[in-house]
């Protein structure tokens, strides 16, 4: 109870600081009334879907947008406060200097004042605009990104073999069909050998991804598709009314992935021919530094030789450096999602940030070491904040290549 005291108190004072700016540039009565009667809503909203929430079903989309519309506007508001936070700095510092020098400031202050309130609300539209875009439209801006990774002892048959990796999808968040579809066929435009997903096909329940067979069963590839767990798909984040109904909601949730035209890998391996060569491909359960430990590499591997050329799906990327990236198997790729890139960054040329980087080492796109590769993918789904900004949802297209 005391957290959310604290975070209401907290939400309010941030408000109130904002609102400085609104009443110095304004003198309209409706505008400040207007302020409150938006902020103070957005609050009640959240609260009151925080007070009546179900813990059988976890986020649902109500939720995260009551948690999305509180991020629109606070953080516009968290900019105002720290301009206008510096504002105050240089008030009582100059306030002090004139009690001393006799100097007249009323004047000065109050048009300095106004000039910074334009400036903080200036400011402040970036991050609203930005929000609003990741909520409305950036959520299903689906990118096509490509890598050619090159391997000494990759089989010449294999020579310029193409999969597309897929993660995330989460399809308990969808709320547009017509996106999805639109994203499915970006997939299908790739015409890779595999489609390979790797893992949280739902945020909690089977139930969820049900509307959305008939979609995502209609992926192609000329090779198969092949996917494993996520941490997301072992019913962890809801409350079930007994042990039976948990282990059935896990049961239907691997179920789901034949449905769509998807072999569930888990803690096995097949391999994967074309003309006189093959490759292994070899899918653990979640294994992550602070998620479920199921994922078992040496069962996985039981059943190919050392010298194969190994292609890996591991939900989870903190997995690579725990134990895949120094495993005697020797895993030349590994595929992985989870992070989302916190679904909110920056990626232009000569910049790539995003506060998934101070808890993941490897957060999005392709890293090396050893000779081996990792890729995290973005995700193709969202989850909690209902949008994405700046980090967008990702199709990967990886072609292997003889170096």
């Amino acid at each position: 109870m005391i957290r959310w005291i604290i975070f209401v108190a907290f939400i309010l004072f941030v408000d109130f600081y904002a609102y400085q700016t609104i009443k110095t540039l304004t003198k309209n009565k409706i505008v400040k009334i207007l302020y409150w009667v938006v902020s103070i809503g957005i609050l009640i909203n959240l609260v009151y879907k925080l007070l009546v929430f179900n813990d059988s079903r976890g986020l649902t989309q109500p939720m995260m947008l009551a948690f999305g519309l509180l991020i629109l506007f606070i953080m516009p508001k968290i900019i105002m406060l720290a301009v206008l936070f510096g504002e105050d700095v240089f008030r009582v510092f100059k306030v002090f200097f004139n009690y001393f020098s006799k100097a007249e400031s009323k004047t000065f202050l109050a048009d300095r004042r106004a000039f910074v309130s334009k400036v903080a609300l200036a400011l402040a539209a970036i991050p609203f605009t930005s929000v609003l875009y990741g909520m409305a439209r950036g959520k299903y801006n689906y990118q096509v990104i490509n890598h050619t990774l090159y391997f000494d002892d990759l089989p010449e048959d294999f020579d310029g073999f193409k999969l597309t990796h897929i993660s995330d999808i989460h399809s308990g968040s969808f709320d547009d069909a017509e996106k999805i579809d639109a994203g499915i066929e970006l997939i299908n435009e790739q015409d890779s050998d595999l489609i390979l997903f790797t893992g949280d096909l739902v945020n909690n329940t089977a139930d969820e991804m049900i509307p959305w067979i008939s979609h995502f069963s209609k992926l192609k590839a000329k090779l198969g598709k092949y996917s494993i767990l996520g941490n997301h798909d072992y019913g962890e984040y809801v409350h079930f009314n007994s042990e039976e109904e948990k282990r059935k909601n896990f049961q239907d949730i691997k179920d789901l992935h034949p449905q769509i035209g998807f072999n569930l890998l888990l803690n096995d391996s097949v391999y994967v021919e074309k003309g006189d060569d093959k490759i292994a491909l070899v899918g653990v359960e979640n294994w992550g530094k602070r998620f479920k430990k199921a994922g078992d590499l040496n069962l996985a591997s039981a059943k190919i030789k050392k010298e194969d050329f190994k292609i890996l799906m591991s939900h989870d990327p903190s997995h690579w450096d725990a134990e895949i990236k120094n495993h005697e198997s020797n895993f030349h790729l590994t595929l992985s999602g989870h992070t989302h890139g916190m679904q909110f960054g920056i990626e232009i040329p000569g910049i790539k940030w995003s506060p998934a980087q101070y808890v993941y080492e490897q957060w999005a796109g392709i890293y090396t070491a050893l000779g081996k590769y990792i890729n995290v993918n973005r995700g193709f789904g969202f989850l909690a904040f209902p949008g994405r900004v700046g980090i967008w949802p990702e199709i990967t297209v990886i072609t292997l290549k003889k170096k």
